[in-house]
C-alpha cells in the first residue's frame, strides 16, 4: 500500500501539466534604483510614482495574463517584442521601453557621454550638443505616444529612432542604447504641454556610465 501511493505520489509530482504551469515565466515588476523623489525636480515623486507604480504594474500584469497558453510564455522580454503582435506586442514593448528608461536616470546623472559612446555620437553627429538638439527635435516632433530612441547597430553605428506606441528598436535588429518617452503620462503633471522642456531637463539625470555600457 505505501508503495503504490509512493508511485501515486511522484507520478504527480512529475505530471508535465503541473511542470509546465510552474515553468511559465513571470515577469516582474523592476526595482527602481533610486527613491521616488530622487530625480526631482526634473522628474517629480508624484509622476515616479504613478508612471513606475501604475502604468509599468499595468504593462507587466498584463503581459502576465496574455503569455501563458501561447508561444511566447518561456520566451525572454526581447525575443516577444521582436515575434509578437496585437495585445502582447504592445504590453511586452512597454515593458521593455519601461525598464530601459527608468534604469537610465540617477539623481547624480548629466554631464556628457565618454569613451566609446562618446567618440560613436562625435562621429556621427559631429558634437554631443547636435546630437542632443537632433535627439530632442525628434522627439518633439513625434505625433502622438511614443518614444525616441538611440539606437546601434551590428558594427555600432548610431542613429536616432523615432517608435510609435510601444515599438522598439529591437524590432529593426538594432540595440536600444538611450530612450526618452513621449507618452504624456510620462510628463504631463510635471511639464502640461511642454514636451520639449521636459525632453531638455531629462539630459541632467542620464546615467551615462548605464548608457555607455548598453553601447
Amino acid at each position: 500500500m505505501l508503495n503504490l501511493l509512493l508511485s501515486m505520489l511522484l507520478l504527480f509530482t512529475n505530471n508535465p501539466i503541473t511542470d509546465k504551469k510552474e515553468n511559465v515565466m513571470k515577469f516582474e515588476l523592476i526595482k527602481l534604483p533610486y527613491a521616488t523623489n530622487a530625480l526631482e525636480p526634473v522628474i517629480s515623486k508624484q509622476t515616479i510614482e504613478l508612471h513606475h507604480g501604475k502604468h509599468l504594474q499595468t504593462y507587466v500584469d498584463n503581459l502576465n495574463k496574455l503569455v501563458p497558453g501561447t508561444q511566447f510564455e518561456n520566451s525572454e522580454l526581447v525575443s516577444i517584442v521582436k515575434n509578437s503582435d496585437g495585445g502582447i506586442f504592445n504590453n511586452a514593448g512597454q515593458v521593455l521601453n519601461h525598464n530601459l528608461y527608468f534604469t537610465q536616470f540617477s539623481p547624480n546623472g548629466g554631464g556628457q557621454p565618454t569613451g566609446r559612446l562618446a567618440e560613436a555620437i562625435n562621429s556621427q553627429w559631429g558634437s554631443f550638443d547636435n546630437f542632443k538638439k537632433e535627439f530632442e527635435e525628434a522627439g518633439t516632433s513625434l505625433f502622438g505616444s511614443g518614444w525616441v530612441w538611440l539606437a546601434k547597430d551590428n558594427n555600432g553605428k548610431l542613429s536616432i529612432i523615432k517608435e510609435a506606441n510601444g515599438s522598439n528598436p529591437v524590432t529593426k535588429d538594432l540595440t536600444p542604447v538611450l530612450g526618452f518617452d513621449v507618452w504624456e503620462h510620462s510628463y504631463y503633471l510635471d511639464y502640461q504641454n511642454r514636451k520639449a522642456d521636459h525632453l531638455k531637463e531629462l539630459w541632467k539625470i542620464i546615467d551615462w556610465n548605464v548608457v555607455g555600457e548598453r553601447y
